[in-house]
């Protein structure tokens, strides 16, 4: 059961950040900001798609290890391209990199875990959720 309630609230998060991006931020906003990090502007839309999918995984819980890794990746480039410099506390200015290190940390958890009960990956699994064979998926 935690490794479900960790999944689910991780891939609610996501989505949640993504919608701030849509409607807060806009996407013109967004890819100027990539830029000013030395990224392609395209890298907003490629972010913004691995995060959405990430999300709808986590949340169904199917191609958990892997989308926990793919998020992982996300959070540790965040970690080090936008909060590495701002110090460790995320209250400081431009968010320091405690969050995103630890969400990234979190997600590699979630990895090594896999989907937990409740998950569509073990939908109609007749083996008890969490043995070896079950998380393997």
């Amino acid at each position: 059961m935690g490794a479900a309630l960790l999944r689910v609230s991780m891939g609610a998060l996501f989505l949640g950040h993504v919608g701030v991006r849509l409607t807060v931020i806009t996407w013109p906003a967004a890819m100027q900001f990539f830029q000013s990090l030395g990224l392609p502007w395209f890298m907003a839309y490629a972010v913004t798609i691995a995060e959405t999918c990430v999300g709808v995984l986590l949340i169904i819980g199917w191609r958990v290890r892997i989308a926990a890794l793919v998020g992982a990746v996300v959070l540790i480039g965040a970690t080090v391209l936008v909060h590495g410099a701002n110090g460790f506390l995320f209250t400081n200015e431009g968010g320091g990199w405690e969050y995103p290190a630890f969400w990234a940390l979190a997600l590699i958890s979630q990895s090594l875990l896999g989907a937990g009960s409740w998950s569509i990956a073990l939908a109609g699994d007749k083996r008890e959720p969490g043995s070896a064979s079950s998380d393997l998926i």
